[in-house]
């Protein structure tokens, strides 16, 4: 329920910024002066801003099964599965969440979160992991995971989404109507330079919104190394498993989820990048212990 409300309220908090710098501007009276609906702009914006990254949540459990291959762990069919569900429950419990789902998928060392609701997660890990680590560097990183889910990280990234959509959508089309109206003096309907400005403006405000985007996921990756730390009594277990993901090569995941990975490809650009450095979140580990 409180996920409900803060998505309504954010959709409402946008709106009103939008609406209160566009009058504070003087924007709206000039638009209404030219047959701009602002009022209908802004909620077109919101609805197509929000309903894609809401239905990309509420999907991703799905989604995430469906591409990586991840199969869920109903019963434990041996030792090492029977360990990994009871070391999930265990860490569900003091995180104070409902036990996840939880899956094994294969691939090279990577483990991810996702789930719209903190207490209908999944928590998979990749048979690589499982297979170069140790049980307390393992057991670290699915602390991790479930930090992700104990702080609705997932909702949070789908709200943060949600409103950087907004401000492109409404935004573009601002900046195409002055265009089509302005440059190209078209007075009735929508001209070629409408559509144009349309969706090179889109494609521009689309990076800038990536970049806000990417770095609010880093922040969210410390608060994620910290509450594993918090689970286990000691950050010297997620300390040694970053260490020994430094030196294996990054398991990819399908983009939707990369951000909710363990680590991420060391090749994209720093300022897109979903992840902080491995040697950026190990120094912040060691902090815990001064």
């Amino acid at each position: 329920m409180k996920r409900v409300v803060l998505f309504l309220v954010t959709n409402i908090a946008v709106m009103l910024v939008l609406s209160t710098v566009v009058s504070l501007l003087g924007l709206d009276r000039v638009l209404a002066a030219n047959g701009l609906d602002l009022p209908s702009l802004l909620a077109f914006s919101a609805v197509f801003g929000f309903g894609g990254s809401i239905i990309s949540l509420l999907m991703s459990k799905s989604m995430a099964k469906w591409s990586t291959g991840a199969h869920v762990i109903e019963s434990p069919r041996n030792e090492p599965e029977a360990w990994l569900i009871a070391t999930v429950r265990k860490l569900a419990d003091k995180a104070g969440v409902a036990m996840p789902e939880v899956a094994v998928y294969e691939g090279e060392a990577n483990a991810f979160a996702t789930g719209a609701f903190r207490n209908s997660a999944l928590v998979a890990v990749s048979t690589g992991l499982l297979g170069s680590m140790s049980r307390d560097e393992v057991e670290a990183v699915l602390g991790h995971e479930i930090a992700h889910v104990a702080n609705g990280d997932m909702v949070t990234l789908a709200l943060i989404q949600g409103v950087v959509n907004t401000f492109v959508v409404f935004l573009a089309r601002i900046a195409a109507y002055f265009v089509d109206r302005v440059v190209f003096r078209t007075e009735r309907g929508s001209g070629p330079g409408y559509y144009i400005t349309m969706i090179v403006c889109q494609l521009l405000l689309g990076v800038l919104a990536s970049l806000i985007v990417a770095w609010f996921s880093r922040r969210r990756e410390f608060r994620a190394d910290a509450g594993s730390a918090r689970y286990l009594g000691t950050p010297q277990p997620m300390v040694h498993a970053l260490a020994r993901l430094g030196g294996l090569p990054a398991g990819e995941l399908p983009k939707a989820l990369t951000g909710f990975g363990i680590t991420d490809k060391a090749s994209v650009a720093a300022l897109f990048a979903t992840h902080p450095p491995i040697e950026q979140r190990i120094r912040a580990l060691q902090g815990l212990q001064a």
